[in-house]
């Protein structure tokens, strides 16, 4: 398939771990809606098989996500924002409630949408030189896919709204040592080291890991009922407008409150 098009989520499977590959090169795994969407429904393929005990999320060709995929963002008014969102909290719900844990493997740049991604996840795996930005704020919008609620629960709050306000970017080794990540590992073993610990996952009993997960997850049903109202308002500005051009056209924007 030719990279310049091809935007899919593979699936392999290793015994009763199942790696999930975020496959869009051109964008650099950038989560646009159709990308989503597959994602979503590989999940509850996993979920349903009666095979899969864990899974590991990945992305192809050295990058995890650089976020949401802003080419594809054409929302003309707040009920359209609030559409994009609700369709978006689905794979966040299957993400953060379901009932397999999930591990991360995270290469390269985990951006915006794509570090809201891997918070969704159980349990990060990240290559040394891996990096970590939120970065919403650049082009008007604000953090979303849960992230108000899962980078502080990670990092705390003085660093998350570091995070959030000045685009404070983490490598990999950096990231651990704030509790960002859990494990880090060379360049290029992210995955393998993933897959190992989800291994290690799918031995485990799997009612308490998914009880657990609902448990951690309570806390996220607020974030996303708020993100909702708020992030469908910013859709709609002229910020979000200029922000979006500013990033198209690689300028700085400039933004007026509007």
């Amino acid at each position: 398939m030719d990279p310049k098009t091809r935007m899919r989520i593979t699936d392999e499977r290793h015994g009763a771990v199942v790696v999930l590959t975020l496959d869009y090169p051109a964008r650099r795994n950038a989560l646009a809606v159709p990308l989503r969407v597959e994602l979503e429904q590989a999940l509850e393929r996993a979920s349903a098989d009666g095979q899969t005990r864990a899974l590991v999320l990945t992305g192809s060709e050295g990058v995890f996500s650089a976020g949401g995929d802003i080419s594809g963002m054409d929302i003309e008014s707040a009920y359209d924002g609030r559409e994009r969102m609700r369709r978006t909290h689905r794979l966040v719900r299957l993400l953060a409630r379901g009932n397999l844990p999930i591990v991360a493997a995270v290469e390269g740049w985990a951006v915006g949408a794509g570090l809201s991604l891997a918070l969704l996840c159980d349990h990060i795996v990240a290559a040394e030189d891996a990096r970590f930005m939120a970065g919403f704020h650049k082009i008007g919008l604000m953090s979303d896919m849960g992230m108000p609620a899962t980078l502080p629960a990670r990092i705390g709050v003085g660093r998350a709204r570091d995070m959030l306000l000045f685009h404070t970017q983490y490598l990999g080794t950096e990231a651990k040592a704030i509790g960002l990540v859990d494990h880090v590992v060379p360049k290029g073993r992210a995955l393998e080291v993933a897959l190992e610990r989800a291994q290690t996952l799918a031995q485990e009993a799997p009612l308490p890991i998914a009880f657990t997960k609902q448990w951690f997850a309570d806390q996220l049903e607020t974030a996303l009922a708020r993100e909702s109202d708020f992030q469908a308002t910013l859709f709609t500005t002229a910020d979000f407008r200029e922000g979006r051009a500013a990033f198209l056209g690689k300028r700085k924007p400039s933004f007026q409150g509007r």
